[in-house]
């Protein structure tokens, strides 16, 4: 079964030739588009756009940095567990407890 082009259009295959800005381009178009709910980037890819990836602050499409098969995983580059240890933190803070 052929794959439609609609999902086609929700998916950014990138490799050694693809540029950062092809990558910002493509995040930018996810992030803005109703029909897509999660974004999956490789935190490799992540961290050619890490400016977008970490001032991006809206709740849908939900962002999620997954391990690349090719480098290794990195929690201090995870832009999701990076913001739960910061709410984990200021809650801390903020009640009192360390």
């Amino acid at each position: 079964m052929p794959i439609s082009s609609t999902i086609m259009s929700s998916i950014l295959y990138s490799g050694p030739e693809t540029t950062a800005k092809q990558i910002e381009d493509a995040f930018k178009e996810f992030t803005a588009r109703e029909n897509i709910a999660i974004v999956l980037i490789s935190q490799y890819v992540a961290n050619m756009i890490r400016f977008l990836v970490d001032s991006y602050n809206m709740p849908i499409p939900a962002i999620l940095e997954i391990p690349s098969k090719d480098q290794p995983y990195d929690p201090a580059h995870d832009s999701v567990l990076s913001r739960v240890k910061y709410l984990f933190s200021s809650e801390s803070v903020a009640s009192g407890r360390r």
